[in-house]
Protein backbone atom coordinates (compact mmCIF):
# COMPACT_ATOMS: atom_id res chain seq x y z
CA UNK A 1 0.00 0.00 0.00
CA UNK A 2 1.38 3.60 -0.53
CA UNK A 3 2.07 5.43 1.90
CA UNK A 4 -0.25 8.47 1.26
CA UNK A 5 -3.22 5.64 1.17
CA UNK A 6 -2.05 4.25 4.35
CA UNK A 7 -2.16 7.56 6.23
CA UNK A 8 -5.37 8.75 4.58
CA UNK A 9 -7.14 5.52 5.37
CA UNK A 10 -8.27 7.43 8.82
CA UNK A 11 -6.22 6.87 12.62
CA UNK A 12 -3.26 6.97 13.02
CA UNK A 13 -0.92 4.36 11.12
CA UNK A 14 1.32 1.86 13.13
CA UNK A 15 4.34 0.71 11.95
CA UNK A 16 7.22 -1.44 13.28
CA UNK A 17 11.44 -1.71 12.30
CA UNK A 18 13.40 -4.67 11.93
CA UNK A 19 17.23 -5.80 11.34
CA UNK A 20 17.44 -8.31 8.74
CA UNK A 21 18.99 -11.70 10.67
CA UNK A 22 22.04 -13.11 9.93
CA UNK A 23 21.41 -16.94 9.91
CA UNK A 24 18.85 -18.98 9.47
CA UNK A 25 17.72 -19.83 13.25
CA UNK A 26 17.64 -15.74 13.34
CA UNK A 27 15.14 -15.76 10.04
CA UNK A 28 12.97 -18.47 11.99
CA UNK A 29 12.77 -16.23 15.34
CA UNK A 30 12.06 -13.01 13.86
CA UNK A 31 9.16 -14.04 11.04
CA UNK A 32 7.80 -15.59 14.33
CA UNK A 33 7.86 -11.89 15.86
CA UNK A 34 6.25 -10.60 12.87
CA UNK A 35 3.58 -13.22 13.39
CA UNK A 36 2.86 -12.12 16.73
CA UNK A 37 3.02 -8.19 16.11
CA UNK A 38 -0.04 -8.80 13.84
CA UNK A 39 -2.74 -8.29 16.67
CA UNK A 40 -1.10 -4.75 16.92
CA UNK A 41 -2.83 -4.52 13.18
CA UNK A 42 0.55 -2.61 11.72
CA UNK A 43 -0.05 -0.94 8.55
CA UNK A 44 3.91 -1.36 7.39
CA UNK A 45 7.07 -2.89 8.33
CA UNK A 46 10.76 -1.46 8.03
CA UNK A 47 13.43 -3.39 6.72
CA UNK A 48 16.89 -1.97 7.78
CA UNK A 49 20.03 -1.68 5.97
CA UNK A 50 23.67 -1.39 7.17
CA UNK A 51 26.16 0.94 6.69
CA UNK A 52 27.17 1.26 2.75
CA UNK A 53 24.99 -1.35 1.69
CA UNK A 54 26.61 -3.71 4.07
CA UNK A 55 23.03 -5.88 4.69
CA UNK A 56 21.48 -5.15 1.73
CA UNK A 57 20.94 -8.49 -0.04
CA UNK A 58 19.80 -10.18 3.51
CA UNK A 59 17.83 -6.79 3.22
CA UNK A 60 16.13 -7.30 -0.20
CA UNK A 61 15.73 -11.20 0.40
CA UNK A 62 13.63 -10.17 3.49
CA UNK A 63 11.45 -7.57 1.79
CA UNK A 64 10.68 -10.09 -0.58
CA UNK A 65 9.79 -12.65 1.51
CA UNK A 66 7.26 -10.09 3.71
CA UNK A 67 5.91 -8.50 0.41
CA UNK A 68 2.56 -9.43 1.91
CA UNK A 69 2.75 -7.35 4.53
CA UNK A 70 3.69 -4.07 2.99
CA UNK A 71 7.19 -3.65 3.79
CA UNK A 72 9.16 -0.25 3.71
CA UNK A 73 12.65 -0.89 2.73
CA UNK A 74 15.31 1.20 3.73
CA UNK A 75 17.78 2.81 1.06
CA UNK A 76 20.97 4.72 1.70
CA UNK A 77 23.11 6.11 -0.50
CA UNK A 78 26.74 6.29 0.59
CA UNK A 79 29.19 4.48 -1.35
CA UNK A 80 26.29 3.55 -4.25
CA UNK A 81 26.20 4.70 -8.13
CA UNK A 82 22.96 5.78 -9.67
CA UNK A 83 23.46 2.22 -11.55
CA UNK A 84 23.50 0.41 -8.47
CA UNK A 85 20.43 2.34 -6.97
CA UNK A 86 18.15 1.39 -9.87
CA UNK A 87 18.98 -2.39 -9.88
CA UNK A 88 17.65 -2.18 -6.34
CA UNK A 89 14.62 0.03 -7.26
CA UNK A 90 13.88 -2.39 -9.82
CA UNK A 91 14.06 -5.41 -7.91
CA UNK A 92 11.35 -3.97 -5.22
CA UNK A 93 9.31 -2.35 -7.92
CA UNK A 94 9.29 -5.98 -9.44
CA UNK A 95 8.37 -7.60 -5.65
CA UNK A 96 5.60 -5.00 -5.25
CA UNK A 97 7.39 -2.73 -2.76
CA UNK A 98 5.14 0.49 -2.28
CA UNK A 99 7.60 2.43 -0.02
CA UNK A 100 11.05 3.33 0.97
CA UNK A 101 12.59 5.49 3.41
CA UNK A 102 15.47 7.50 1.99
CA UNK A 103 18.55 7.75 4.08
CA UNK A 104 21.93 8.97 3.37
CA UNK A 105 23.29 6.46 5.77
CA UNK A 106 26.48 5.80 7.22
CA UNK A 107 29.90 5.31 5.51
CA UNK A 108 31.10 2.00 4.93
CA UNK A 109 34.07 0.40 6.81
CA UNK A 110 35.90 -0.49 3.59
CA UNK A 111 38.57 2.13 3.27
CA UNK A 112 38.39 1.44 -0.56
CA UNK A 113 34.98 2.49 -1.20
CA UNK A 114 34.36 5.90 -2.84
CA UNK A 115 31.59 8.42 -1.87
CA UNK A 116 29.22 7.42 -4.40
CA UNK A 117 26.97 9.20 -6.69
CA UNK A 118 24.23 10.83 -3.88
CA UNK A 119 26.43 13.17 -1.51
CA UNK A 120 23.19 13.95 0.56
CA UNK A 121 19.55 11.81 1.09
CA UNK A 122 17.76 14.74 -0.95
CA UNK A 123 19.70 13.20 -3.77
CA UNK A 124 18.47 10.32 -3.26
CA UNK A 125 14.87 11.26 -2.73
CA UNK A 126 15.17 13.06 -5.56
CA UNK A 127 16.29 9.95 -8.15
CA UNK A 128 13.91 7.91 -6.47
CA UNK A 129 10.96 9.92 -7.09
CA UNK A 130 11.91 10.40 -10.99
CA UNK A 131 12.01 6.30 -10.82
CA UNK A 132 8.08 5.53 -12.14
CA UNK A 133 6.76 1.92 -12.09
CA UNK A 134 4.35 0.95 -14.79
CA UNK A 135 1.62 -0.02 -12.01
CA UNK A 136 1.43 3.11 -9.88
CA UNK A 137 2.28 6.30 -11.99
CA UNK A 138 3.14 8.24 -8.29
CA UNK A 139 5.98 5.92 -7.74
CA UNK A 140 7.40 4.79 -4.53
CA UNK A 141 6.09 6.71 -1.45
CA UNK A 142 9.26 7.91 0.10
CA UNK A 143 10.33 8.18 3.71
CA UNK A 144 13.25 10.79 4.87
CA UNK A 145 14.27 10.63 8.43
CA UNK A 146 13.76 13.62 11.15
CA UNK A 147 15.52 14.14 14.18
CA UNK A 148 13.46 16.06 17.11
CA UNK A 149 16.76 16.13 19.10
CA UNK A 150 18.76 17.44 16.34
CA UNK A 151 20.97 15.53 13.76
CA UNK A 152 23.78 14.74 15.15
CA UNK A 153 26.16 15.85 12.54
CA UNK A 154 24.16 19.35 12.26
CA UNK A 155 25.00 21.80 15.03
CA UNK A 156 23.17 24.54 13.38
CA UNK A 157 19.24 23.63 14.21
CA UNK A 158 18.51 26.51 11.70
CA UNK A 159 20.22 24.84 8.79
CA UNK A 160 19.37 21.69 9.96
CA UNK A 161 15.60 22.25 9.07
CA UNK A 162 16.72 23.68 5.78
CA UNK A 163 18.12 20.36 5.06
CA UNK A 164 14.66 18.83 6.16
CA UNK A 165 13.07 21.28 3.94
CA UNK A 166 15.28 19.99 0.87
CA UNK A 167 14.25 16.26 1.08
CA UNK A 168 10.91 17.13 1.39
CA UNK A 169 10.83 19.45 -2.03
CA UNK A 170 12.75 17.07 -3.41
CA UNK A 171 9.72 14.69 -3.09
CA UNK A 172 9.53 13.06 0.32
CA UNK A 173 5.76 12.42 1.25
CA UNK A 174 6.53 11.92 5.12
CA UNK A 175 9.10 12.10 7.61
CA UNK A 176 9.99 9.38 10.27
CA UNK A 177 11.75 10.41 13.25
CA UNK A 178 14.49 9.04 15.05
CA UNK A 179 13.84 7.60 18.60
CA UNK A 180 13.12 10.49 21.46
CA UNK A 181 12.30 9.92 24.80
CA UNK A 182 10.65 13.42 25.87
CA UNK A 183 7.94 13.87 23.80
CA UNK A 184 8.35 17.76 24.24
CA UNK A 185 10.97 17.49 21.87
CA UNK A 186 8.76 16.19 19.03
CA UNK A 187 5.84 18.72 19.53
CA UNK A 188 8.63 21.16 19.50
CA UNK A 189 10.21 19.53 16.21
CA UNK A 190 6.73 19.31 14.40
CA UNK A 191 6.16 22.93 15.07
CA UNK A 192 9.21 23.86 13.84
CA UNK A 193 8.50 21.98 10.97
CA UNK A 194 4.93 23.83 10.20
CA UNK A 195 7.18 27.28 10.11
CA UNK A 196 9.26 26.35 8.35
CA UNK A 197 6.78 25.15 5.29
CA UNK A 198 7.00 21.40 6.03
CA UNK A 199 3.78 19.94 5.43
CA UNK A 200 4.17 16.37 4.91
CA UNK A 201 3.14 13.99 7.76
CA UNK A 202 5.43 12.88 10.53
CA UNK A 203 5.38 9.50 12.45
CA UNK A 204 6.52 9.72 15.47
CA UNK A 205 9.86 6.86 16.53
CA UNK A 206 9.33 5.10 19.70
CA UNK A 207 11.79 2.82 21.35
CA UNK A 208 11.10 1.24 24.57
CA UNK A 209 13.80 1.51 26.79
CA UNK A 210 13.36 -1.90 29.57
CA UNK A 211 16.97 -2.11 30.85
CA UNK A 212 19.82 -0.29 32.50
CA UNK A 213 22.27 -1.67 29.93
CA UNK A 214 20.03 -0.54 26.90
CA UNK A 215 19.90 3.07 28.14
CA UNK A 216 23.59 3.17 28.48
CA UNK A 217 24.11 1.61 24.92
CA UNK A 218 21.35 4.26 23.44
CA UNK A 219 23.75 7.06 25.11
CA UNK A 220 26.67 6.29 23.53
CA UNK A 221 25.04 6.04 19.74
CA UNK A 222 25.69 8.57 17.20
CA UNK A 223 23.98 11.83 18.29
CA UNK A 224 22.72 9.72 21.82
CA UNK A 225 19.60 10.62 23.31
CA UNK A 226 18.48 13.06 25.76
CA UNK A 227 16.88 10.73 28.63
CA UNK A 228 14.17 13.00 30.45
CA UNK A 229 14.38 13.00 34.54
CA UNK A 230 11.36 11.12 34.80
CA UNK A 231 12.82 8.57 33.09
CA UNK A 232 16.13 7.88 35.19
CA UNK A 233 14.05 8.62 38.22
CA UNK A 234 11.65 5.95 37.48
CA UNK A 235 14.46 3.90 36.54
CA UNK A 236 16.67 4.53 40.31
CA UNK A 237 13.19 4.12 42.21
CA UNK A 238 13.65 0.33 40.59
CA UNK A 239 16.80 -0.41 42.06
CA UNK A 240 18.45 -3.14 41.00
CA UNK A 241 14.95 -4.87 40.26
CA UNK A 242 15.46 -6.19 36.35
CA UNK A 243 11.60 -6.49 36.09
CA UNK A 244 10.94 -2.99 37.79
CA UNK A 245 12.94 -1.54 35.53
CA UNK A 246 11.38 -3.19 32.40
CA UNK A 247 7.79 -1.86 33.59
CA UNK A 248 9.10 1.16 34.26
CA UNK A 249 10.13 1.34 30.91
CA UNK A 250 7.09 -0.03 29.04
CA UNK A 251 5.08 2.52 31.46
CA UNK A 252 6.85 5.73 30.11
CA UNK A 253 7.09 4.56 26.45
CA UNK A 254 3.20 4.08 26.59
CA UNK A 255 2.98 7.30 28.41
CA UNK A 256 4.50 8.62 25.43
CA UNK A 257 2.33 7.11 23.21
CA UNK A 258 -0.91 8.08 24.49
CA UNK A 259 0.23 11.47 24.52
CA UNK A 260 1.25 11.67 20.82
CA UNK A 261 -1.99 10.12 19.92
CA UNK A 262 -4.03 12.65 22.08
CA UNK A 263 -2.14 15.21 19.85
CA UNK A 264 -2.91 14.02 16.74
CA UNK A 265 -0.11 11.91 15.58
CA UNK A 266 -0.20 10.66 12.21
CA UNK A 267 1.90 7.58 13.26
CA UNK A 268 3.69 5.49 15.65
CA UNK A 269 6.62 3.92 14.76
CA UNK A 270 8.49 1.27 17.05
CA UNK A 271 12.21 0.09 16.86
CA UNK A 272 11.65 -2.95 18.29
CA UNK A 273 15.37 -4.54 18.51
CA UNK A 274 13.35 -7.57 16.54
CA UNK A 275 11.94 -8.53 19.88
CA UNK A 276 7.94 -8.66 20.21
CA UNK A 277 7.09 -8.59 24.33
CA UNK A 278 7.71 -4.69 24.79
CA UNK A 279 5.55 -3.61 21.76
CA UNK A 280 2.68 -6.09 22.38
CA UNK A 281 2.58 -4.62 26.30
CA UNK A 282 2.92 -0.97 24.67
CA UNK A 283 0.02 -2.08 22.13
CA UNK A 284 -2.14 -3.09 24.75
CA UNK A 285 -1.83 0.00 27.01
CA UNK A 286 -2.74 2.13 24.53
CA UNK A 287 -5.50 0.08 22.84
CA UNK A 288 -4.31 -0.69 19.68
CA UNK A 289 -4.72 -4.67 19.76
CA UNK A 290 -7.50 -6.56 18.36
CA UNK A 291 -10.20 -7.81 20.53
CA UNK A 292 -8.31 -11.67 21.91
CA UNK A 293 -4.88 -11.26 21.60
CA UNK A 294 -2.89 -10.83 24.12
CA UNK A 295 0.64 -9.51 24.80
Amino acid sequence: MHILDQLSSGGPSVSFEFFPPKNPADRARLLQTIARLDGLRPGSISITYGAGGGSRDLTLDLVETLRDRNPTPHLTCVGHTRGEIRGMLTRLATAGVGNILALRGDPPKAASAGPGDFPHAADLVSFIREFKRHRDPRGFGIGVAGFPEGHPSTPDRMAEMDHLKAKVDAGADYICTQLFLDNHDFHDFRDRCELAGIRVPIIAGIMPVTSVAMMKRIATLAGGARFPAKLIRAFQRAGSDPEAVRRAGIHHAAAQCSDLLHHQVAGLHFYTLNQADAVLEIGAKIGLARDGVAA
